[in-house]
């Protein structure tokens, strides 16, 4: 699918996702890559204009990050940001030193609003710092286009050459208009017209699942959370009764849970459902067991060889598909390994539908909502793989089990009431591993 793109060029930066989602806030798709991504391979991708992250680095520093000069001369609209723009400046002959005073927090910075990048932005305006370097002189051929009083280049550009940096961190809440001067780089600088939509999104992405699937058979492992429910609901719309959903209850589900799963995709929906009441063989297996870790690789191994002895009575899958999202890829990339369904046997041998492998998770939620999912399920709160489980502290038993998945229910019930399940981002009882005195009359 062609569709208008900007890279961001990681140098380490803690923002580097926050700047992708600020992007695709502005209705232009963006994804994040490592420093390293070769010449050819931008070449390849075409992107109407690269961002550069803020890093911990020192550009002086023999080790510290850098790019290929060329990337200069592309003719691609860059934006350095923080470290970024301190790279830009001394790789094209500015000075970068350590700065006599460091800035941290908000500043007020004075801005040339004749700059594309800060049109209609106030000349005043204020954003957040985070450095410690700064950049001494631009190079020649920059104009400087912000300042403060101990920042004499907060911000500078090549117009011709559509080389633009600022020295604070405009994707941060902090930089009041932060949004605007992004907004401005990428319609006005880069010339994106703003084709990313959540919308065109969910058609585009069942053409290419009718593309890839043809009248192959897909099976999902349904878990009720928010990626595992969203997937089904989009390869239902696309492929309908030829994909197979596999709900696995092992009773470490939260109160009401498998009910509602049932519910709304096979009642509902209509899926292809199939629910395995497994809560006997998992708890058997977790009798006595205390120790957290151990806990936790029992309910993943046996939750996979229920899911696989599902898979086997199953005829012709030859797909499996997956709530992958764009976090746990830029997470997997050189920091962890991730894997959705936890390590299903390489004999399976299906090829993998991931249609949510480019969204972050609040963009995943208005598909959920497009798609016609019920708020609770598209806006409930992160869920651990082993559920209650890790919530029940000490060996599992049943009467505890069932004390945590109440107060649980109990405690929703009262947040939602107080109006508070929207603003709190995760609320939870615990059902710890200790006895207490209690005084009675």
């Amino acid at each position: 699918m062609d569709r208008e793109l900007v890279i961001v060029l990681d140098f380490g930066g803690q923002y580097n996702q926050l700047i992708a989602r600020r992007v695709r806030e502005c209705n232009v798709y963006c994804e994040v890559h490592p420093y390293t991504l070769s010449l050819d391979k931008i070449r390849e991708m075409n992107p109407k204009g690269i961002i550069f992250t803020g890093g911990p680095n020192s550009v002086y520093g023999e080790d510290s990050p850098r790019c290929p000069k060329e990337i200069f001369e592309m003719g691609i609209p860059i934006l350095g940001i923080c470290y970024g723009s301190q790279l830009m400046s001394y790789m094209l002959g500015g000075n970068v030193k350590t700065a006599p005073v460091s800035e941290y927090g908000k500043t007020e910075v004075a801005v040339d609003t004749e700059s594309a990048l800060f049109k209609n932005v106030s000349p005043s305006t204020i954003c957040w710092m985070s450095h410690t370097d700064y950049i001494e002189k631009a190079p020649e051929k920059f104009k400087i286009t912000a300042h403060t009083p101990v920042c004499p280049v907060a911000g500078m550009e090549n117009a011709e050459k559509k080389l633009y940096a600022v020295q604070f961190h405009p994707e941060v809440m902090h930089t009041q208009e932060g949004t605007k001067m992004l907004s401005n780089f990428v319609y006005d600088i880069c010339g994106c017209t703003g084709d990313w939509k959540m919308d065109s999104f969910v058609e585009n992405a069942i053409i290419q699942i009718r593309e890839k699937v043809g009248s192959g058979k897909v099976l999902c492992a349904l878990s009720g959370g928010v990626d595992s429910s969203v997937v089904a609901a989009l390869l239902i719309k696309a492929i309908g009764r030829q994909l197979v959903c596999v709900h696995v209850n092992h009773g470490l589900l939260r109160k009401g849970e498998p009910e509602e799963v049932v519910k709304v995709f096979r009642d509902e929906m209509d899926a292809n459902l199939i629910y395995v009441d497994a809560i006997d063989r998992f708890l058997d297996k977790l009798a006595g067991v205390e120790e957290p870790e151990k806990k936790r690789k029992i309910i993943g191994a046996e939750f996979i060889r229920v899911f696989e002895e599902e898979a086997r009575k199953q005829e012709g899958i030859e797909f499996l598909a997956q709530g992958t999202i764009y976090p746990d890829i830029i997470e997997s990339d050189g920091v962890k390994a991730h894997h959705n369904v936890g390590g299903l046997p390489e004999d399976l041998q299906f090829e993998l539908v991931e249609p949510l492998k480019f969204l972050y998770k609040d963009e995943v939620r208005v598909v959920g909502k497009a798609l016609g999912l019920p708020d609770g399920m598209v806006y409930r709160q992160p869920f651990p793989g082993p559920g209650l489980g890790v919530r029940c502290l000490g060996a599992i038993t049943r009467d505890r089990l069932e004390a945590v998945r109440e107060s649980d229910a109990i405690l929703r019930e009262e947040f939602q009431l107080a109006g508070l399940d929207k603003k709190v981002w995760q609320y939870f009882t615990v059902v710890p591993d200790f006895k207490s005195v209690g005084v009675r009359d």
